[in-house]
């Protein structure tokens, strides 16, 4: 309802509308009251320190002097000119690349056999699940004593076939092996619960009339069943690689990023530059190539997705 102005003869707002504005105008402050906080946190802890390493990649400063001297790409300069660094690069995109196929591959498998009706389901899933809750800490020391050459577990089970020991942590041809395998061991559980959830999302007619049409098993998997897992397939190699890029406490505490390099990557080369030899400016170069090989990455399996994800 409106009511007519007693000069210029225009209807004013009624009683309806205002209610209207006041609560959409409460809607507004609840909803800010709300995520206020989260877009604080994020600023601070997120967006903030972004920027703060890329302005401080431009300088040099050990986080002890008063000031910071500017330098200019000299940082980056370094940085590709350091055989180290490239060293370093490879292992972090080898480790990324086994650790998500291999995991991936797994943990498909593990999902296709966990889907179907089998006596003992519930406890296998959550046995092959459990390294997923247990800290990192506790698993880089329980297989550091696994593979330890002389008395580990694993030595214990190759002895009677005769086999060499294999000095897994300080060997340079098997410190990278090894974090892979326990970066393998640790993220199974995780991916075969995904794909699990995938599987059941499947509809059981699809199946039926595969059957019907006498699909072998092989066909069904290739024709029906990893099509329609595409979704979760992408989903687990995008987490999966930013996860990997990312490694750095199993190594920390299983090799140090050794012997001699064989074993580092970005992110712990990061943290010895910064924090073992305090070249701050030289560590937010290493900061900001990491995020830029992480978006890279992304975008490049983002962009070839279209090709294979049906949703």
């Amino acid at each position: 309802m409106t009511t007519r102005s007693s000069r210029g003869g225009r209807s004013a707002p009624g009683p309806k509308k205002s209610g209207r504005t006041r609560r959409a105008r409460r809607e507004a402050l609840t909803f800010a009251a709300f995520t206020f906080p989260n877009f604080l946190l994020l600023g601070v802890f997120v967006f903030w320190p972004i920027f703060y390493s890329l302005y401080l990649s431009f300088f040099k400063w050990d986080m002890i002097a008063p000031r910071k001297r500017f330098v200019g790409l000299e940082n980056f300069r370094i940085m590709f000119s350091d055989p180290v660094f490239w060293m370093v690069t490879r292992n972090t995109l080898t480790l990324a690349f086994f650790v998500v196929v291999v995991k991936m591959t797994i943990a498909l498998a593990l999902a296709l056999m966990m889907n179907r009706n089998m006596r003992g389901r519930s406890l296998y899933q959550a046995v092959i699940f459990s390294p997923t809750f247990t800290t990192s800490v506790a698993v880089a020391m329980v297989w550091t004593w696994i593979l330890e050459p002389d008395y580990g577990l694993l030595r214990v089970f190759m002895r009677p076939l005769g086999i060499p020991p294999v000095n897994w942590i300080e060997s340079t041809s098997h410190s990278l092996p090894a974090v892979i395998i326990v970066l393998v061991w640790i993220g199974i559980g995780y991916d075969m619960v995904i794909f699990l959830a995938g599987l059941k999302n499947i509809p059981v007619e699809i199946y039926d009339a595969a059957l019907v049409d006498g699909v072998s098993p092989v066909q069904e998997f290739f024709h029906i069943t990893f099509p329609l897992l595409s979704p979760t397939t992408f989903f687990l190699t995008i987490t999966g690689f930013i996860s990997a890029l990312k490694a750095f406490d199993i190594i920390a505490i299983m090799t140090a990023g050794g012997p001699l390099n064989s074993s580092n990557v970005i992110v712990h080369f990061l943290y010895q530059n910064a924090f073992k030899w305090f070249k701050t400016g030289y560590a937010s170069a290493l900061a900001l190539l990491l995020f830029v090989i992480i978006m890279t990455i992304t975008l490049i399996q983002n962009r070839f997705s279209r090709r294979w994800v049906h949703y």
